[in-house]
């Protein structure tokens, strides 16, 4: 019996270093070490800004300065905007506009919410402390019309070296995608709101 285990242990330790060699070539050959990304979160899924606020979390266990700036969800009362309001040393988060679109039935409002918000966010982009900003739901904006998309992916482009921008929001534009450097598409598989659940606090927002 320990004579198959040590076997079974031994071909186990073979397949690891395998693996480990074709991993640690894979790493060599990239040679870039740093960068600022932008990085995309769509698709009709649960979890794009969940995602994003997850990555903000990583990034102030490193002691970053981050910020956050919401299209459209300026009249909900969220659960991360009251998360990051206890790390305001590091974070700073404006949420602009008075709701989805479908909510205020105002598209000259919305387009000047957005306008706003897109500003608000020339402007933290503009701040050398700044090493990531959460652009979320800037694809709704997008899908709109409410910005011209050509205009807001040339800026994104033109941020500086290191600073990363996470942009979150289904129905991400083409012309966005191919300008990323990552794209997330969350897949819808199952979800509760199907079988009749609301969204709740502490899970939606």
């Amino acid at each position: 019996m320990n004579e198959l285990l040590d076997q079974t242990d031994l071909r186990h330790r073979e397949k690891m270093a395998n693996r480990k060699r074709v991993q640690d070539a894979k790493v060599a050959g990239k040679t870039i070490t740093e960068k600022g990304l932008l990085m995309v979160h769509t698709g009709s899924g649960k979890g794009k800004s969940t995602a994003a606020f997850g990555l903000l979390l990583r990034a102030l266990g490193h002691g970053w300065r981050c910020a956050v700036v919401q299209f459209g969800k300026g009249a909900w009362d969220s659960g991360e905007r009251a998360a990051l309001a206890r790390f305001e040393d590091l974070v700073e988060c404006h949420a602009l506009g008075a709701g989805f679109t479908w909510e205020t039935q105002d598209r000259a409002g919305d387009v000047a919410s957005a306008e706003a918000a897109f500003a608000k966010a020339e402007a933290l982009m503009r701040d050398p402390a700044l090493k990531l900003i959460v652009l979320d739901e800037l694809n709704i904006a997008l899908r709109y019309d409410h910005l011209p998309v050509a205009r807001i992916v040339e800026v994104l482009s033109a941020r500086r070296p290191d600073l990363h921008i996470v942009v979150t929001g289904r129905n991400a534009k083409a012309e966005l995608i191919a300008a990323a450097d990552l794209v997330t598409e969350m897949t819808l598989v199952k979800h509760h709101f199907a079988a009749g659940v609301r969204a709740q606090a502490g899970v939606e927002f």
